[in-house]
């Protein structure tokens, strides 16, 4: 993972996605057209909390996010998804 020196404004986390998954349960290969986008990642960087909204995500948390959420960002050559922090359902 690149070294990332910026941050992030409160109440933002900035997420690095997991991998789609490339094959099914029963072992069959997944084409890349029929792919979702995993609604899943760890957290890279986390912005300040909000000040009536603490946050109880910190960097290297890996969360659940919605399937609409978002702004995708490249940074170095890397996917990276910039979230609200209310838009974290559930942390692992």
């Amino acid at each position: 993972m690149a070294n990332l020196n910026g941050k992030v404004i409160a109440g933002k986390l900035l997420v690095k996605p997991a991998a789609a998954e490339e094959k099914t349960a029963s072992g069959l290969y997944i084409p890349d057209s029929a792919k979702d986008a995993p609604l899943q990642g760890e957290a890279v960087l986390v912005g300040a909390e909000l000040k009536d909204q603490p946050c109880e995500v910190k960097a290297g948390d890996v969360v659940m996010y919605g399937k609409y959420g978002g702004t995708e960002l490249k940074i170095d050559g890397i996917d990276y998804l910039l979230i609200a922090q209310n838009d974290v359902l559930y942390i692992f």
